[in-house]
């Protein structure tokens, strides 16, 4: 039997390993009922076993998963004669169930079945040897379990996620990759490539969600944070042009002036 248990500090709030191992179980080892305070996925490596859950029973076995959802009543139990042996990763964090909801995998459907041994029995290999390096494991470990959603998420995908969380995914992530690189020259054409829509798409969620075209909302974040550095530094006004992506001090300057009716200069003297 090889067992590994950990219980890492929640330096992550958005998601965090909090257990992972192996296990070969005795005849009829059992947990429960109880619940559990994060999200725990099994996978079967060999044997049989039974997982109950919002009264019903699933029968399992080799190249099989179930997951546990936290404060959820659940009982699994290793089979008589050939009791399973399975590795498991445990998480949480505010973002884990949404995360998770980009899959199939869920409290109506808490079941996989594995055609053959694949990349998303390799990563969680691959979380369980991390767990045992001696430093900056926090690291790798993160990585890991983000690539574990991934593959999850890619490979089984929810198909029934409503299209409006699909549009506000969008846009948060069109505002994050902004946020990152207003500071350099960027077009509307990459926010759409980053978030893989179309260029018009991306236009028409702006519009529905913010009231405003993609290329107003990098324009205004531009100069709005061009007035704090104006405000709050003691920076050359061809520093800060730069600082917020622009090359041409003098299309920043017109620029500015057309937004703010001052030019920078009249700007900070104010």
């Amino acid at each position: 039997m090889t067992l590994t248990f950990s219980n890492y500090s929640h330096n992550n709030l958005d998601l965090n390993l909090y257990t992972c191992g192996r296990e070969a179980c005795i005849s009829k080892h059992s947990y429960g009922p109880a619940i559990r305070n994060g999200y725990i996925f099994h996978y079967i490596l060999k044997g049989k076993g039974t997982f109950k859950v919002h009264d019903k029973t699933y029968h399992l076995g080799k190249n099989e998963g179930f997951l546990i959802e936290p404060n959820t009543l659940i009982y699994y139990e290793a089979d008589v004669e050939d009791p399973w042996e399975y590795t498991w990763i445990g998480f949480n964090g505010v973002k884990a169930k949404e995360y998770l909801n980009r899959s199939n995998l869920c409290m109506e459907y808490p079941v996989l079945t594995f055609t053959q041994e694949h990349k998303l029995i390799n990563c969680m290999e691959s979380i369980i040897t991390a767990s045992r390096l001696m430093s900056n494991k926090d690291l790798l470990l993160t990585s890991k379990l983000y690539e574990f959603l991934y593959i999850l998420s890619e490979l089984y995908p929810n198909r029934e996620m409503a299209m409006e969380v699909k549009q506000q995914k969008y846009i948060e992530d069109a505002l994050l990759f902004i946020e990152q690189n207003y500071t350099h020259y960027i077009t509307v054409n990459d926010i759409a490539k980053y978030i893989s829509i179309d260029r018009s798409y991306l236009y028409r969620l702006f519009k529905q969600y913010l009231n405003k075209s993609p290329q107003e909302f990098l324009l205004n974040l531009r100069i709005e944070k061009a007035c704090f550095l104006l405000t709050n530094s003691e920076l050359k006004i061809g520093d800060i042009a730069r600082s917020v992506g622009y090359n041409d001090v003098l299309l920043f300057s017109k620029t500015f002036k057309k937004m703010k009716k001052l030019t920078p200069s009249d700007y900070r003297k104010k």
